[in-house]
Parts: structure tokens; sequence; C-alpha cells
């Protein structure tokens, strides 16, 4: 018996048999061609795209149908990336100028497109390689000819093994005997596990090199809620997971009747749960999870996914899309957070020494306003279709605040001369994420409509550590007392000003800080979609009254160790074992 840790993709315990899946990958070597066929190549490559867009198309449909407009989105991208001209014309220019075949041409033109994905820190652009090389394969196997192994061919159930999973693959898990799945590479926020969440699959992924430690047919346990893979358990352990699978099954069902319950404490205190979203494919999953609305929409994919700026009608769709989906609930959509690791090549920006400390963000924003006021034409006008709240991110002082809002007004003056209908009374707001807007939130909640804390970043930059950096990470503590303090501070100011304050960032989805968070006074929650009915039922649970002498005596410790422990001890002693579904 072999026990093996990754990153809990998906939650939820199966037992099952091992298929080791053939993803098809392909070695191309650079084949020189003569200088008569050069125009025959690029026309065959020519000719691959349209067939693998037709095949993306096909699949779009068919997730459409089973699982959702939203998740069905994901292949939008895939098209868009395929009609992208640049894509094409880089491909025949280097089949043109080096006369090499069109497989390889096409190589190095994604390799350089994943390579830019795949040195960001966030999570959620670097899992774009997958989506990359998915495109890749399809346009190759095409050029060659080779039929594509499919998951719809698998004739029993089984726990799928792979390096990798692509979207195209477990698009074809709905009506397939899949009943699980473990990847060596992937994230919390790769496309496969989005999908994998919305079929409710249970997954692992980010466990290197499984498929060499793993046979065909052998009994695998995964356990999707924390990451634990099992590869040919004993008698005793099969038996311990067929009860946790009872309970984790027994548990969810009991959550499901929260869904359309308020999250509201027993003495009627009212909170507002929001998901966290990157992309309008996650809207179906997080209505199903019972979100009140979006409390942070990232729109930075807008920029990513392409060699070139977006238009405004093409954000204007985006942002609409969302927000009909989700009215009457609020979208709070945050304004582009590109810089750091998130960069746009055609701007042409300076390498910098310290990328995350430097032009990003909200300054980014401000130095190329063009760019910013095409974003904000688009959001205003989305907010005529709900209700919609803009978020400026990274914001330091007052002064940044009252330049991007002065960009705002000359827009809002703009779209009225147009006759362009909008929210002329939409709240303006910005993220908490670097100590000087903490310490100096009172004056700040003069000015804004509203706060959202982003503890991660908060935390990062409190506490002068590079939450992946596997040197300095055990430094990375939400638990500190300084943390704690700043997140009092900066709900305080809000309330003395009559203004609201939410919380973006992890801490709002964790369970062990519900009590401390309601205690303190924060408005409203925003998370992953899993994590809400968790955070409602400990809501639901417990009173104000409770929640507040609880947190007076969280505030008193000095140390992030005894914090920690108090907050488990606490959890255990009123929810039990939560904290391990």
């Amino acid at each position: 018996m072999i026990t093996l840790t990754g990153i809990p993709a998906s939650p939820g315990i199966i037992i099952g048999k091992a298929f080791l899946f053939d993803i098809g990958r392909f070695h191309v070597e650079k084949r020189k061609i003569e200088s008569t066929k050069i125009e025959v190549e690029v026309q065959l490559f020519k000719e691959a795209i349209l067939k693998t867009r037709k095949e993306i198309e096909k699949i779009e449909e068919k997730v459409q149908q089973n699982i959702g407009a939203d998740i069905a989105k994901i292949f939008s991208a895939h098209l868009a990336m395929l009609e992208d001209p640049i894509l094409v014309l880089d491909v025949a220019q280097k089949i043109r100028e080096e006369s090499v075949c069109a497989e390889y041409a096409l190589e190095c033109v994604l390799k350089n497109i994943a390579d830019n994905f795949a040195i960001m820190e966030d999570e959620y652009f670097r899992e774009r390689v997958v989506d990359v090389f998915d495109i890749g394969r399809r346009i190759l196997q095409n050029l060659k000819g080779v039929d594509r192994v499919s998951v719809e061919d698998l004739t029993e159930k089984v726990i799928i093994i792979a390096h990798e999973l692509s979207p195209s693959d477990t698009a074809h898990m709905h009506d397939s005997n899949v009943i699980g799945f473990v990847t060596e590479i992937g994230g919390k926020t790769s496309h496969a596990a989005i999908m994998a969440r919305a079929l409710e699959i249970p997954a692992v992924v980010g466990l290197k090199e499984i498929t060499y430690q793993v046979r065909n047919d052998e009994t695998i346990i995964i356990d999707g809620s924390h990451g634990i893979v099992i590869i040919n358990p004993d008698k005793e352990t099969i038996k311990k997971y067929s009860h946790k699978q009872e309970e984790f099954s027994a548990f969810k069902e009991g959550l499901s009747c929260l869904r359309d319950l308020p999250a509201q404490t027993e003495d009627g205190f009212r909170v507002l749960l929001s998901a966290n979203i990157g992309t309008p494919e996650e809207i179906d999953v997080i209505k199903r999870e019972g979100a009140e609305g979006i409390g942070l929409y990232r729109t930075e994919y807008l920029y990513l996914e392409r060699t070139d700026l977006p238009t405004e009608e093409e954000q204007f769709s985006a942002y609409q899309t969302v927000v009909t989906r989700l009215s009457p609930c609020p979208t709070v959509i945050r304004t582009v957070d590109l810089g750091g690791d998130k960069f746009l090549t055609h701007l042409d920006l300076p390498i910098e020494p310290n990328p995350f400390l430097g032009l990003r963000a909200i300054r980014l924003c401000l130095k190329y306003p063009e760019i910013f006021k095409t974003q904000i034409r688009a959001i205003l006008r989305a907010s005529n279709y709900g209700k919609v709240q803009i978020m400026f991110p990274l914001i330091s002082e007052i002064d940044e605040f009252q330049q991007a809002k002065t960009i705002l007004l000359s827009v809002m003056e703009e779209l009225e001369q147009e006759k362009i209908p909008f929210d002329r009374n939409i709240q303006i707001g910005i993220m908490v994420e670097t100590p000087s807007a903490a310490l100096i939130a009172d004056r700040l909640a003069k000015v804004v409509d509203f706060f959202s804390i982003g503890t991660n970043d908060l935390i990062q930059y409190t506490m002068a550590i590079d939450r992946v950096n596997e040197e300095v990470s055990a430094l990375y503590k939400p638990f500190h007392p300084a943390i704690l303090r700043l997140i009092k501070m900066t709900i305080d100011a809000a309330h003395n000003e009559g203004k609201w304050v939410g919380m973006c960032g992890e801490m709002a989805g964790d369970p062990s800080f519900t009590v401390l968070l309601l205690g303190l006074g924060l408005d409203e929650f925003s998370m992953s979609g899993g994590s809400i009915a968790k955070i409602k039922k400990i809501i639901r649970a417990i009173r104000l009254d409770e929640a507040k002498a609880f947190a007076d005596g969280i505030m008193q410790i000095t140390s992030a160790a005894e914090v920690q422990e108090v907050l488990e001890e606490m959890m255990t002693k009123r929810f039990g074992n939560m904290l391990d579904m």
C-alpha cells in the first residue's frame, strides 16, 4: 500500500480501478522541406486548423448541452485562440523563413505562448499552459492524421491516472465511465479541475510521477477533499474509506439543504456569501453551491489569453454575461490586475527587478489610462444589466484612489454625452491588500464606498515573504496577530463611516476563521464555490454576541501558534470533524 498527497482539486471520495490514460504525446522533429513545397505545407497547416476548429465546435456544443453554457466557454476560448490570425501568421512565417515542416513551426510558436503563461505566479494563468498544449495536440494530430484517444471509449468504470488532462479530455467525462482522476501536473484553477467540480468527480492533481507508480487495474482510493491518493489499499483501509465515503455523502447531502437559506446567525445577523471567479464558465458551479453574488471577478483572463488588447465590445460582452446571469445578486468587478507575473508583451514593459513591488494593478492602469478607460467603459455599460460594483486593486494611498476615480468620472461623462445607459450610482471600492491601505483605512473609508480585504497579498506584504517560495513559505501565517489587527482596523474604520467590508482572500473560505471574522464584523465573505456551504453552516449555528466575545478573546493572544490552536479547538468542539471534510 502506498499513500501519496497531491493538490485537492475536486472534493469527494471514490474507490475503483486505475486506468493509465494515454493522451497521445508527439515527438516533433525539425524536418526541412523543399522550397517548392513550402506553400503546400502552409496550406496543410491551415487545413488542420479548420479541422481542429470543427472538432472543438462539436465539443463546445456537447458541453453546453450536458454540463452548462458557462463551462462550454472554456472551448470558446480555445476557438478564439484558433481564430487568432497571429497564430496562423507566425506559424506560416516560420515555415516560409526556415523551410521547416508545419509540425515543428507550430510547436515552436505554441511553446513561446506556453512559456509566457508558465512563468506566472498566479495559479489560474499558469494552468492555461494545458489549454495551449491541448489545442496544439489537436492540430498536430490532424496534421499527422492520427485518431485521438477519448475517455468515451472506456467500457468500465475507472479512475484515470494521467500526466495531465486537457479540457477536451474532461469534456467527455459527463457520459463516460470515469469516476475520478489523478494527474501529475495541474492545480485547483486548471480547467480540468473546474470541470471536475462541475461534474462532481473527485480529483487530485499535482501528484508528480503518479503514472510511474500505478499499473492498470490496480485498486485506487481518491480523497479529493484532502488530496490523498492510496495505491493498492489493504482491506482495513478500504473499509475505513468506504465509511468516509458514506460520511462525506451524508455531510454533502446535509449541506445541500442550506443552499437557498440565508447566511444568518441564530440571533438574526445577516452576512453575504459570495464567490470568487476568474471566468464566466464558473458561474454554474457557484450558483449550484448557493453563492449570493460575486465578491471578486478577476478580469485578467481577458487580457492574457491573447496577443492583443481586448476591445471594449469583447469586455462588455463578458461582463454583461456574468452580470445578467447573477442578477439581481451583486457582481464586484475588479479592474485588471496586470503586472507582476501577469504581463502584456505588446506593451513592451521594461523588466523589473522586483515586479510584485513594481508597475502592476492600479499603478499600471494609471500609467496607461487608455487601457483603463476602455475597461471602465465596458464595466459601466454592463452595470445597466444588473448590480455591479467596481473595485480597484493594490491601492496604497488616497491619491491613487482619487486618480482612478477621476478617470472613472470622466468616462461616465462620455457615456452620458453618448446617451449610453449605465448605473450612475455604482459603488466604487478598493481592495485592501497593502499594510499602508490598512493603516490609513480610517481616511480611505471617507472616500470609498466599500472595502474588500485581499488577505493573500496582505499577509505576504505584511510578513515580507514570498508565499510561493518554499524556503520561506512557512512564514506565511494568516493566524499572525499582526494580520488580525490589520483586518480589525480595516473593518472598524469602514463601519465608523457607515461603509461595508468584504473579504476575498483565502481566509474568507477557511472554516477555521469564520467565527472570528464574524465576530470582527465582516459583512461579506467571498470564496471559491466549494467552501460556501461549509461557511454558511457555521454562520447559521452561532450567535453574533458569542462570535464577538470569541473574537475579543482571540485579539488578546500574542502568538500565531496559539491563535491557530484556539481556533481549531473551538471548531472541533462546536462542529466536530468539519475541518476534515
